[in-house]
């Protein structure tokens, strides 16, 4: 199969695209990060990316519900995810406001509905993007055969918060390209998937396996057009 490339309007491509003239939208996802007891960050990273499909899946998101039109404003843009850090007092404030909380292991990320670029809800707008930086206390193990991977890339490096909404947009790509019947199981099963850093010696072959790849605009942190994730869902493999 050859490699999978996006689209020419592809919202993770570094050059202008037809999606650039349409409204730009962002989806905000807050993690609960306690100063006392922060989670690991391999947990944060796989409980943002069930955030961003529990949303996409959410009835509030589909046909005429409340957030359908955001979701699908957003979609038609770039495709954008910005992880913002909370505690004490504004993590009770975050949780007030409209969206759904997730929960990992020790984890906490709350999604909600897209908002414009400057149109961020004051509760969120004054928390912070940068340092949030997490650590995993023991290497994770190896995913259950099954499970849906979202493989990191082993060339670049991320910040907790970088890396969170990566997984989340390599979760998206996987959830566009399951058929009806595959999303509805996935969603069934409550979203399992790991995320882990590929082995260096694989990342070209995942990256021209024709799995779904995240390519990154290159607006914070990394170049654009970088390969970030391959989103690695059993159902997407060529038999």
């Amino acid at each position: 199969m050859s490699a999978y490339e996006p689209q020419i309007d592809s919202p993770f491509r570094a050059e202008p695209t037809a999606r650039d003239e349409a409204p730009q939208y962002v989806l905000p996802l807050v993690a609960r990060i306690e100063k006392a007891a922060p989670p690991a960050r391999t947990d944060a990273l796989e409980t943002a990316a069930r955030a961003v499909l529990t949303i996409l899946s959410d009835e509030r998101s589909l046909g005429d519900g409340a957030w359908a039109t955001a979701v699908r404003d957003w979609q038609d843009a770039r495709i954008r995810k910005v992880v913002r850090r909370a505690r004490g007092a504004e993590w009770r404030r975050a949780e007030a406001l409209d969206g759904i909380t997730v929960a990992g292991g020790a984890a906490e990320v709350r999604v909600y509905p897209p908002v414009p670029l400057d149109g961020w809800p004051k509760d969120l707008a004054r928390l912070q993007v940068s340092g949030t930086d997490l650590e995993d206390p023991e290497p994770p193990v190896a995913p259950e055969p099954g499970t849906p991977v979202l493989w990191l890339s082993p060339e670049v490096t991320m910040s907790a918060g970088k890396a969170m909404a990566q997984a989340g947009h390599g979760a998206q790509l996987a959830w566009w390209d399951l058929t009806a019947a595959d999303r509805t199981a996935w969603r069934d099963a409550g979203f399992p998937l790991a995320v882990r850093t590929a082995p260096a010696s694989r990342w070209r072959e995942l990256t021209l396996s024709g799995l779904p790849v995240v390519r990154d605009a290159g607006y914070t942190e990394i170049a654009p057009g970088s390969c970030t994730v391959v989103a690695d869902h059993p159902a997407l493999r060529t038999p």
